[in-house]
């Protein structure tokens, strides 16, 4: 039987190449192994700061949408679209965000999410059927992510979203050529390339951490950008459980440099709202005027101090 297409596709791909640094890893101990992960794991940050450019516009189109009134939506397979979830589901609690702000679509669905749902991801319209469940129209932002540079749940999602003419992301550890040879289209492609994986074709281990850093950079300078945190220091918090009401008075307690009982006490008469107790306490207003100020500086709490 002659080889498929598919075959001579994913033969070329760098994620599917035998790394020569690795060869003789089943021979090696236990400590060997763990150098040689570490070693290829440490050239993953560079691959990514090389992608810093189109990241940076990627974050300054997802802040414009964001203002807009749009969403986000990640749409991956397998470890690309967990990651996807992950950083999804980590924006509300981290960045007080509504839950719809950040979505992400697993193709599986999410039992797939637990359980691997082999086959799922080879369904391109699976990924284009999303859209009108979730309404996703401009000002929206779609991103996929996609290790190989050729998911065809991904590419579908893609393809749909230029149809409605909606701004759309690719993050692949594969150069933006092979992408563009795979069929997938994208505004913006950001190509970390980190090369042949310790396991080859395992690409839940460099690929993934890639993804991940990107995915971390895109959310967390959009954020900043929105005036989430106060300096370094996330302030938008939501105290949906015990810990982050703890956090959340140790915030004022150490950028207000106030004592614990005052930080309790600021916290309720805000309302539960960090960013409204820091500038009650550092503006040394009302909840009411302190709410005004944030309003009218845009969330900026540097900014509504000093209005």
């Amino acid at each position: 039987m002659p080889e498929s297409d598919l075959f001579f596709e994913i033969a070329s791909l760098e994620t599917e190449q035998k790394n020569p640094r690795t060869e003789n890893i089943d021979l090696a101990s236990t400590r060997e192994i763990l150098v040689m992960i570490n070693d290829e794991d440490s050239t993953v940050a560079s691959a990514v700061r090389k992608e810093i450019p189109k990241i940076t516009k990627a974050v300054d189109r997802l802040v414009d949408s964001f203002k807009a009134g749009g969403r986000l939506f990640y749409f991956g397979a397998g470890t690309s679209g967990r990651l996807g979830i992950v950083d999804a589901a980590e924006c509300p609690p981290t960045f007080g965000t509504e839950p719809e702000l950040v979505q992400a679509i697993i193709a599986g669905g999410p039992k797939a999410v637990f359980k691997a749902q082999e086959g799922a991801e080879d369904i391109p319209e699976n990924g284009a059927r999303v859209f009108d469940v979730r309404k996703i129209k401009p000002p929206d932002v779609v991103c996929g992510i996609a290790a190989s540079g050729r998911t065809p749940f991904v590419k579908g999602a893609l393809d749909e979203a230029g149809k409605r003419k909606i701004f759309s992301i690719l993050i692949t550890t594969v150069p933006k050529k092979k992408a563009i040879e795979n069929g997938m289209a994208a505004d913006i492609m950001i190509c970390p390339v980190v090369g042949p994986e310790v396991i080859t074709g395992s690409t839940r281990m460099k690929s993934g951490t890639a993804q991940k850093l990107v995915l971390n950079m895109l959310t967390t300078a959009s954020m900043v950008r929105l005036g989430k945190t106060l300096g370094n220091v996330m302030v938008d918090l939501q105290l949906t459980n015990a810990k982050l009401n703890e956090r959340a008075k140790r915030i004022l307690m150490m950028l207000a440099d106030i004592d614990y009982d005052t930080a309790d006490k600021t916290l309720n008469e805000s309302g539960g709202h960090v960013k409204t107790a820091l500038v009650m306490l550092l503006a040394d207003v009302d909840a009411q005027q302190a709410k005004a100020r944030l309003d009218k500086a845009g969330g900026f709490i540097k900014k509504a101090i000093n209005n």
